[in-house]
């Protein structure tokens, strides 16, 4: 059957993308990656947590790329506000962090992927198309990671044993923030806040700040 004039010219579907990174230079240079594909359009861009969950409210979107490190939220509290208002929205995490330090943390917080910003256009643009497929995207690093996992006699540093937010309270404590600003900064109580230092003493099996601090200079936390 011939297809007519109508046909030949309909729009290809395109599918929408909302960028979220507090750097307008890496908004640019996604957009401009995403623009040499046909079937891609950024539908809309943030700068903090408040404005992408207040965007998605306003816009249908088929996938968010998010950074990790937001002025107003850390991306793993993000995250879960977006599955928890959108439990099937597609997300991607695009960090500057290294892979083998936040990956699994994040992947187990709800992201579909995560992959460096420093990676390849053409490994990028597969990890969207993965994750618009509704796959998880991992790279080969974060893949071998997780099997060594499940080998219970590989090494691997005791910080992969932490929750999420014990992980966030380590970071902030090696970063040099006070426990009221971490508690601001996670919107908990310092009482909270104290409790978590406890149990990342316990589990990393050391005394002090101090200690704390070298450890996550060591293995490339901060």
């Amino acid at each position: 059957m011939r297809a007519n004039a109508c046909d030949l010219m309909m729009p290809m579907d395109k599918r929408r993308i909302v960028l979220v990174d507090d750097h307008e230079i890496v908004r640019t240079g996604l957009k401009q990656l995403l623009a040499l594909e046909p079937d891609f359009e950024v539908a809309g861009e943030a700068a903090t947590s408040a404005d992408v969950l207040a965007l998605l409210r306003q816009i249908p979107c088929d996938l968010l790329l998010l950074d990790v490190a937001l002025p107003d939220r850390n991306g793993v509290d993000t995250l879960k506000l977006v599955r928890g208002a959108y439990p099937d929205l597609p997300v991607l995490v695009v960090s500057t962090y290294p892979e083998e330090q936040y990956a699994i943390n994040l992947l187990r917080a709800g992201a579909n992927g995560y992959i460096r910003k420093d990676a390849a256009g053409p490994d990028i643009i597969q990890a969207i198309r993965v994750v618009l497929q509704k796959g998880r995207y991992m790279s080969q690093t974060v893949s071998e990671m997780l099997v060594n996992r499940l080998d219970s006699g590989a090494e691997r540093p005791l910080h992969q044993d932490l929750s999420e937010r014990e992980f966030q309270v380590l970071c902030a404590i090696a970063s040099g923030k006070t426990v009221s600003a971490i508690a601001e900064q996670l919107f908990i109580s310092v009482k909270t806040v104290s409790t978590y230092r406890s149990r990342i003493l316990e589990k990393l099996k050391m005394q002090n700040n101090a200690e704390l601090t070298h450890y996550a200079i060591k293995n490339g936390l901060i």
